[in-house]
Formats: C-alpha cells, structure tokens, sequence
C-alpha cells in the first residue's frame, strides 16, 4: 500500500511538539494530519496551547480537544506547523489556496519556529507556476486589480461553486494571480503590500525555519533552513 506524503510530513512535525508549548496551528490537507496526531498526542496527556489560523483549523482542534488561546494573551508562539502551495530554493513560499493566508502570516510573524510540512510536488526551482492568492478588501476591488495586472500578472477572482465571490474568514476577497515566474520573491512581496486595497499576499520569505517532505515511498525528508 502507498503511504500518503501528507500525513508523513505531518505526523513527524508534531513530533517536535514539547510540553508547554504554544503552537500555530495552520490550513490546509497537509496541516490537518499534524492538527489530528496533536489531538492523539493531547489526549494522552501532552499540554499545549493552540492558535488556529482559519476557522477550519479551530474547528479540527475544537474536535481534537485541543486547548486555543488567542492574542488577547501576550504570548510567543514556540512552533507553527503549516503547509505551502510551492517551495523554492531559498525557502520562499506560495502559501493560500486554502484561503487562510492573512491568518497565517500573523501566526507565522509571531513564530520562533516555523515548520513547512509538503509532499515533493511543492518543491519547484521558481515560484510562480502556481496562482499567488492576494487577499483585497471588496470595495474597489476592480481597481486593486488593475494595479496588480500592471505588475505582469493576470489576476483572477476566486469564485465559488456558486460562481460567487470566495470569502475569507476576515470578510475579504482574494484575487489568483498568476505571475508564471517570480524572479525575486521579497521585493515583489513589497511591491504587491504597498498597492491601495491589498491586505495581504500569499508569498511568505524569510519565515520558514524546517520543510518536511512526505515522500511516496515512505521516506520522510528534512531540510533545514540556513
């Protein structure tokens, strides 16, 4: 039977999980097997606190029985475990086809110690192959989006089945820009914050500490960021 990357990757990050920790908890298919081996670990007894970056997350560890606190505490989060869309050499990420990027960025800022959990597909010599998800408030959001098509991009409204516009958990759109490549993920991280109704975009630099990799074959792969 072929073993599933996802959970392999997700399984050994929770393992890096300590008593008293308090832990990000982040979005998406890969997260969700290392939010459900946290709620096994909790209920035989380890003691942590969660900060869930979607309202999908909260409700995984509601169920899982983990603690949540918020940031009305003053608090550090110890370790963040989260997915990504894409990877690159320099440890530069997509992040939000989950639509939690905003949430998770705040998580990830707040971090000592981020943990990206993938499968080999999310590693790519370039970002940009996948549509950055930009999250933009609803008013004047056909003006936002001129302003990002000016940066070389062909940026999409993200719809629901209903052929509605997506909502993030914050009450905003998101915009799928597809850029083909992304020569320098940092400067074009500032570039697409200082445009007038972005409130966040999905590239994530100079956060991630450790990438695991599931791998098929039931290899589990470790690299950690210099």
């Amino acid at each position: 039977m072929a073993n599933n990357p996802k959970q392999l990757a997700g399984e050994r990050a929770a393992d890096y999980v300590k008593d008293g920790m308090v832990v990000g908890l982040g979005t998406g298919s890969t997260a969700y097997f290392a939010i459900r081996k946290l709620g096994q670990r909790v209920a035989k007894g380890l003691k942590i606190q969660g900060i869930p970056t979607s309202e999908q997350s909260r409700q995984q560890a509601l169920a899982e029985k983990i603690p949540l606190i918020d940031f009305d505490q003053d608090i550090q989060i110890d370790l963040t475990i989260d997915g990504a869309d894409e990877v690159d050499p320099n440890f530069n990420l997509i992040k939000g086809a989950g639509g939690a990027l905003l949430r998770e960025k705040i998580v990830a800022k707040s971090s000592t110690t981020e943990i990206i959990i993938i499968d080999p597909s999310k590693l790519v010599p370039h970002l940009g192959k996948f549509a950055l998800p930009i999250e933009i408030i609803p008013f004047g959001w056909q003006a936002t989006k001129r302003q990002l098509s000016q940066l070389g991009c062909t940026p999409h409204m993200r719809l629901t089945q209903a052929a509605s516009p997506y909502i993030t958990d914050n009450g905003n759109y998101i915009l799928d820009c597809d850029f083909q490549k992304i020569t320098d993920p940092p400067s074009t991280e500032q570039t697409i914050k200082a445009i007038c109704g972005v409130v966040e975009c999905g590239l994530f630099t100079g956060l991630t500490h450790r990438v695991i990799v599931g791998h098929i074959d039931g290899t589990i792969e470790e690299i950690v960021c210099q």
